[in-house]
């Protein structure tokens, strides 16, 4: 919105947010202004010290800012990055963060709570100042008391804020008393928040013009042809109740999260064994080691988080795991290229070269519920750590439907019988798309046979 108001960004891209030919989800270095790619978290502090060694040999006088968010802090890398800046005396740099109390599901403090921020960052030797984050004066006296007061080292100005703040609907402060769950972090608002929000926005806007001697705002209307969102059964949510009903089986099942409560579908774990729930919050390499410790005392934990954050992140660790030879499930949402909302920050396409070839790892990946069902049992029961693959796309029709049948280790299913070629693929979106070309192609006079092979790295050769 900032880029679009200087007139550094083109407004339209914005009604095409998270679609082709629109805006990506998170920052990325494609649009217009964005010097970095985001989504994946904790490495700003870092870069930012890049810069500014590159600034220093390149002969150039520079400031650079980095914002973070208080939940983002959770990210080891971020207190890593501190003591080195402080060591090389760099006063070019600031770090604002946004400190609102909440992080993608729920309170910070009932997360991993930060703490004495104030300690910590004047512990590695930065300067430290607060305001408040939504008075831009209060900003601008605390960039003009960094600049005096700290010239020679990095400072860090904690900025209070309330997310969501200046609009009620959407203000962390309108949140019930109780609830647990600010619910306008990621997603689409209803219509009645959209609408309730609208209302709201404008007011405030139109009593400023008023307040100056201007008219109102102007409303124009866009027609967007957009597809519907479709209905119908997403593996992870289906997973989420499925395990809810095994750890009732058995004891050993331990559910671990990383501040992905509602997009790995774990609310109802969460809610039926609080004491077996470990909300490990934005900090994936704790959690993997977290989970061979709990696998060592005889346990059975379950990883969550996004595929793109879960295979890449703790890679050594998983291999760590793996290589003691305790058994850890690994649980990927969001899994492949699709869907691609918050843009490639959050595709997962690496995943299973990167975990296919873990020792005592097998890579294993659901089409439908029924199969997700024996791929969940699998899990309970093997002595290997295993990659569960899921993706979120809805499962498509032809296949919700499928009928349980056992699940073997290397082998297939085969969906579809012919007689000239034979195409081997996994999960609902792949398997759609090879039954439709198989369609295509009979018309052309030609047979595919397709087969649903669930296991990525196992394959049986007899």
């Amino acid at each position: 919105a900032a880029m679009i108001a200087l007139g550094r960004l083109d407004e339209d891209g914005l009604h095409r947010l998270r679609r082709l030919g629109g805006l990506p989800g998170h920052p990325d270095v494609g649009t217009p202004g964005m010097p970095f790619n985001t989504g994946s978290l904790g490495m700003g502090i870092s870069k930012a010290k890049g810069l500014v060694l590159a600034h220093r040999l390149a002969g150039r006088t520079s400031r650079v800012v980095v914002m973070t968010g208080d939940g983002e802090l959770q990210e080891g890398q971020n207190w890593e990055a501190l003591p080195s800046a402080a060591r090389y005396g760099m006063g070019e740099l600031t770090v604002v963060v946004d400190h609102n109390r909440l992080q993608s599901d729920t309170y910070v403090t009932d997360v991993s709570d930060l703490g004495d921020l104030t300690g910590k960052f004047t512990a590695a030797g930065w300067g430290v100042l607060h305001c408040d984050g939504h008075d831009p004066r209060q900003l601008e006296k605390a960039f003009a008391q960094r600049a005096e007061e700290h010239p020679d080292r990095p400072v860090v100005i904690v900025a209070d804020t309330v997310k969501g703040g200046g609009c009620p609907t959407f203000a962390a402060t309108s949140m019930a008393p109780g609830e647990w769950r600010y619910r306008h972090h990621s997603g689409a608002p209803s219509p009645e928040d959209h609408d309730a929000a609208y209302r709201e926005l404008t007011a405030t806007a139109d009593e400023i013009l008023r307040r100056h001697g201007q008219p109102p705002l102007a409303p124009e209307t866009l027609t967007l042809d957009l597809p519907a969102k479709p209905s119908g059964v997403r593996l992870p949510e289906l997973y989420g109740r499925l395990l809810t009903e095994a750890a009732h089986e058995d004891p050993r099942i331990v559910a671990l999260d990383g501040d992905l409560l509602l997009d790995t579908g774990l609310i109802p774990f969460r809610d039926a064994h609080p004491d077996r729930f470990v909300e490990c919050g934005i900090a994936e390499q704790d959690m993997v080691s977290m989970a061979g410790g709990l696998a060592a005392g005889g346990l059975r934990p379950f990883v969550h988080s996004f595929s793109c954050f879960l295979h890449a992140r703790p890679n050594e660790h998983i291999y760590n795991n793996a290589t003691e030879r305790r058994p850890v499930v690994y649980v990927g949402s969001l899994a492949g290229l699709l869907p691609a909302g918050p843009g490639h920050s959050h595709q997962a396409v690496r995943d299973v070269s990167a975990l296919g070839s873990v020792p005592g790892l097998t890579v294993l990946e659901p089409s439908h519920p029924a199969q997700l069902d024996a791929a969940l049992r699998y899990c309970r029961t093997t002595p290997d750590s295993v990659y569960l693959r899921l993706s979120s796309q809805v499962v498509p029709a032809e296949l919700a439907e499928l009928p349980p049948a056992p699940l073997v280790p290397g082998r297939g299913h085969v969906l579809r019988a012919g007689r000239d070629a034979v195409a081997f693929g996994a999960g609902p979106v792949v398997l759609a798309q090879l039954l439709g070309a198989a369609g295509i192609l009979a018309a052309q006079g030609v047979e595919l046979t397709v087969v649903d092979l669930p296991w990525h790295n196992r394959i049986d050769p007899t």
